[in-house]
């Protein structure tokens, strides 16, 4: 920390604008990759002073905590919020986290200068820049078990703000394994910083994040949600409708949100959550706002406790709709797994064209078969086997032939749809048994077959436009879990049946033409004329 930047602040700049001047001149220096392996996205002023803006208390005394900080920005931002609603305000300590060592002298500086500006307003100002990891440092608040009357002993922060890390980490990295009761699969760090600096809030503190939208739902996750609602009541979130407009200057493709909650454990009393939302940074401050009742978004008393997030009038109409369905595949008898051919690990057994009669091959159905209601195999493309050998190592992989539905387990991100669902028949093939691949999930009937028009009815549900606005009000990433398809409404069979039996009778089973029967089935039309008039 030796280093002397060269720059100053300006006559009577704000220190918020100081931090982000400085913010953008260090990241002159320093390359995209790494700022990628730091998880670096500055926050932009105009959306630090939102966030800012939030918070609500009102006293003569603060001890905040801003986590990742890098230039300061949020933390600036915020104070110079609370200087300026709070007439009586007469001490500050501000506790900041940054392990970047090349950022450093410039997260310095702006301190330095946040504490000349304090001072200017005859307010006291402690400031601490810990260099130390934030969640290793703070390792023993996972240790303390979670009653009403605990607290970690560092539990005195009184507001937390924070643009954290996102990058996902090992299982077996020292984070994670700190975190373990919230940690499933590979996590992102961004989440352990939520729970982190949520358990050491005081009881009645804010938290003000702005992270991405993943953690709303799945798996990887669910450990997480179920112990940030055990002490933490949502009472804003902001969504925004682009995803490259909120960290513009890195060119991040990122669904983001930002979150203010308050420390509140045993939250039942919890009764509403405004959401506000705008298209970007531009039009943060003209934003669109509705109040929702608590179990409109989210289901507390569920397992999976998911966050619906809804942008417009159509989302809530089609989240309202789904939330009238009392059916699920559960209910149904039908199951969805994922596919259990790992290929990397079955190299040895695969094949991209048929060997005939030197090996016993039975197909292999993976990503490239699949499009939106159409079954294309084999497909001819290198490195992309269509056969998997059937033996004795390989019958743990292989599935009987039968009636399916193929879902996409991935989309990529600028994908007009997140759901991509293909019927599959028996007849397609003669043989016994199939591969599938694990970027694959298939749904099936485990005691039976899906009949002909169930498995029409639900690729076409899937596929249309209807269950993609849904999904995407609670996925905020790429991925497709069978654990969400799980939990998904579903609407009466005999209305899964009924749109199936309208593809066979007018034989036409195109992606466009299901989308349409469905959209007719549902009046979709008139639930987006509603919302434009």
């Amino acid at each position: 920390m030796t280093a002397v930047i060269d720059i100053k602040p300006l006559t009577n700049e704000l220190p918020s604008h100081f931090a982000d001047r400085v913010g953008q001149l260090y990241a002159k220096t320093v390359s995209t990759q790494h700022k990628k392996e730091n998880g670096q996205f500055f926050t932009p002023t105009e959306i630090a002073h939102f966030m800012a803006g939030l918070t609500k208390q009102t006293k003569d005394k603060f001890k905040i905590l801003d986590p990742g900080c890098g230039t300061a920005t949020l933390s600036s931002s915020l104070i110079e919020t609370l200087v300026k609603h709070n007439d009586n305000l007469k001490e500050i300590e501000l506790v900041v986290y940054e392990t970047d060592q090349d950022i450093l002298p410039y997260t310095q500086a702006v301190l330095d200068y946040l504490g000349k500006w304090l001072k200017q307003h005859k307010i006291k100002f402690k400031a601490t820049l810990d260099t130390n990891d934030f969640v290793l440092e703070n390792k023993d608040c996972f240790q303390v078990s979670a009653t009403l009357f605990s607290e970690p002993k560092n539990a005195t922060y009184d507001i937390v703000i924070s643009n954290p890390p996102y990058f996902k980490i090992s299982k077996d990295d020292k984070r994670a394994t700190v975190a373990k009761s919230i940690v499933w699969g590979q996590p992102n760090i961004y989440s352990i910083f939520m729970m982190v600096a949520t358990k050491i809030l005081k009881e009645g503190g804010e938290l003000i994040f702005i992270t991405p939208r993943s953690f709303a739902s799945g798996n990887y996750f669910r450990a997480f949600r179920e112990a940030f609602f055990q002490e933490i009541e949502i009472e804003h979130i902001h969504l925004f409708g682009s995803r490259t407009d909120t960290f513009d200057r890195d060119c991040v493709l990122q669904e983001t949100l930002i979150l203010k909650g308050r420390k509140q454990k045993l939250n039942e009393h919890l009764s509403s959550i405004l959401v506000t939302h705008s298209n970007g940074i531009r039009d943060i401050e003209s934003f669109t706002e509705k109040i929702y009742k608590t179990d409109e978004l989210i289901d507390l008393k569920s397992k999976e406790k998911i966050i619906h997030l809804p942008t417009n009038e159509t989302d809530d109409k089609v989240i309202k709709l789904f939330k009238s369905w009392a059916g699920s595949l559960r209910q149904y008898d039908i199951q969805i797994s994922t596919g259990p051919v790992v290929s990397f690990r079955a190299t040895q057994y695969l094949f991209e064209q048929y060997q005939n009669g030197t090996v016993f091959l039975v197909p292999l159905y993976q990503l490239i078969n699949t499009t939106k209601m159409q079954f294309d195999w084999p497909v001819t493309k290198r490195n992309k086997p269509q056969y998997i050998q059937i033996c004795e190592a390989t019958k743990s992989l292989l599935i009987p032939n039968k009636n399916y539905v193929f879902l996409r387990r991935f989309s990529a991100k600028d994908d007009k749809s997140r759901l991509v669902a293909t019927p599959y028949f028996v007849d397609i093939t003669q043989a016994e048994y199939i591969g599938v691949e694990n970027h694959l999930n298939y749904i099936y009937r485990p005691k039976g077959h899906l009949e002909r028009n169930e498995i029409l009815g639900l690729a076409a549900l899937l596929n249309s436009n209807l269950f993609d606005t849904y999904f995407r009000t609670f996925n905020g990433n790429i991925n497709v879990s069978a654990t969400e398809l799980r939990e998904m409404p579903l609407p009466p069979l005999h209305d899964i049946k009924a749109i199936g039996d309208q593809l066979i009778l007018a034989n036409n089973y195109s992606a466009e033409f299901a989308s349409l029967i469905v959209d007719e089935f549902y009046n979709i039309d008139e639930l987006i004329t509603n919302e434009k008039s």
